[in-house]
Formats: structure tokens, sequence, C-alpha cells
């Protein structure tokens, strides 16, 4: 058995939420460099060349890529044999989200309840999930969600006989409402399968893979392709400028599901894809 303090994890965490906030991932950082080469429309490559420019600023000047901070988004896989000493993990969780953003001077986001709208003050708490895996490691991975985007994300209870056809048009579908509200290019995490909140935790947990990197499912890489292809000649483009670049990915994962059911869920996130991970 090996153990993990609670400070441990609220320090990683800490540190993951300020990063994550100004300084993008390099995966995002090549996404721009590629879609500057094939970006035809002068207005979607300003405005492309503009995010790269921000994200530079972000990274050097120590200040929030967008003034929306997210809220917290955190998936953690728990090894088995890991024992949490000092306290409750969500606590921790909780505990390096509020020194983050409040040392980090990031903006506070969260309301404790969404009747009364009044504000927590250091953006908690966040939204965990966790995962039990084998080993003896804590895997932490953050993402800071804006909340424009995810407003724009979907669900549908489709059903068996809507087929395959019916999954990719109504991706498309969500991309196409979404349109300059979510800030493209944006990135579409898809949940196919499982139950109603399965599918939607799916598509949250899909956003995590690296942009420009195929999916392991030769079929569903394949469905990801497609779809991106056709989300691009949507026309919307950057910041809903016009141009061939109206999304970056489409992120799918998939999860065995009832013989009545298939539930679609689609996580809009936008341009400022916040994320990182950590081991420990």
């Amino acid at each position: 058995m090996r153990e993990i303090h609670v400070s441990t994890i609220s320090d990683a965490v800490k540190k993951l939420c300020v990063e994550a906030n100004y300084d993008l991932e390099p995966d995002m950082l090549r996404a721009f460099d590629k879609a500057l080469k094939t970006e035809r429309s002068p207005a979607g490559k300003q405005v492309l060349e503009m995010l790269k420019e921000n994200a530079q600023l972000a990274r050097t000047q120590k200040i929030p890529y967008c003034q929306d901070t997210g809220f917290v988004v955190c998936f953690v896989e728990l090894g088995q044999d890991v024992h949490i000493a000092g306290g409750l993990l969500t606590d921790a969780i909780n505990t390096g989200v509020s020194q983050g953003y409040t040392e980090g001077y990031l903006r506070a986001s969260i309301v404790k309840s969404p009747f009364d709208r009044k504000n927590t003050g250091d953006n908690t708490p966040a939204v965990i999930h966790v995962d039990v895996v084998p080993g003896a490691d804590l895997k932490l991975m953050v993402m800071a969600k804006g909340g424009g985007c995810e407003n724009r994300s979907k669900y549908k209870m489709l059903t068996p006989a809507a087929g395959l056809e019916r999954v990719k048009d109504w991706i498309l579908e969500c991309i196409k409402t979404a349109g300059p509200d979510a800030c493209p290019p944006l990135i579409a995490g898809v949940g196919v399968g499982g139950t109603f909140e399965k599918a939607a935790i799916l598509s949250k947990k899909a956003l995590f893979r690296g942009i420009g990197s195929p999916n392991p499912d030769p079929q569903v890489d394949a469905i990801e392709k497609e779809v991106l292809d056709k989300a691009n000649r949507l026309g919307i483009g950057p910041q809903g400028y016009g141009g061939d670049t109206t999304a970056f990915a489409i992120h799918i994962l998939t999860y065995p599901c009832h013989i009545t059911s298939l539930p679609v869920a689609v996580t809009i996130e936008c341009h400022a894809h916040r994320h990182k991970e950590v081991t420990l």
C-alpha cells in the first residue's frame, strides 16, 4: 500500500489550475499552427493569428488566456493500492482549486446554489470524477472549462434504429447550433453509449485526448475524421468570422449500452482548451 498525503494532492491541483489558465498545452499550439496553414479566409486567418499571440502573451506575462477562467473539472484515476492520508480526496482537490484560483488571481465563477447565485469566492467546488484503477499511482486530470461553450453542450437519447448516420448528424447539428457562441475553433467531446449520465461523462473525458492524436479504435477514428471534415465545411470559422476552421477536433468515447438505447452526449469546448494532468 502506497500512502499519498492530502497536502501533496492539494499542491498538485493548485499548480495545475494556475498553469492551465496561463499555459496552453502543446497540442493546442500545434492546432493553431496547422490551421494557419490551411485556413483560406483572411478574417479567419487573422483571428487564428490573434489567438496564437494571445496564448504567447498569457504564457510569458503570466495572465489568464481568457477572462473566463472556467469551472474546474477533475478526472481522477486512483490506484487501488493508494491510501489517501490526512483527509478526504475531494477535500484535498477543492483545497487545491481554492488556493490556485485565489493565489493565482483567477476569476471565481462558481455560485453556491443555482437559484440564489451567491458566488463561493474561490471557484470551488470542482466537479470531480473518480475511477479506481490497478496500481499504486494517482493521476489527476484538470480542465478549466469555460461557461459559454459548456452552455452549448447537448444531449440526446436516440433509438438504436437511428443508427450511426443519425449519431454523426447529431454531432454536426450540435456544432452548427453552437456557432460563434462557443468561441470556435472548437473541440467536440462525444460520448456514445452507456446510460444517460455515462454518455455525458464520457463526452467530457474525451476532451483530454491530445488534439491530433488518432482514436485507438480504427472505426471510431474514421468517424471522427469524417465528422471533423463536415464540421469544417459549415463555414462558421474562427470566432464565427467564416472560414475553414470551425473545429480543431472531434473526440469520441463509447461504452456498451442497453439493447433499447443509443445515448449521445456532445460537450462543446472552445479554443481556450485549458487542460493539464499529473501522475503522483
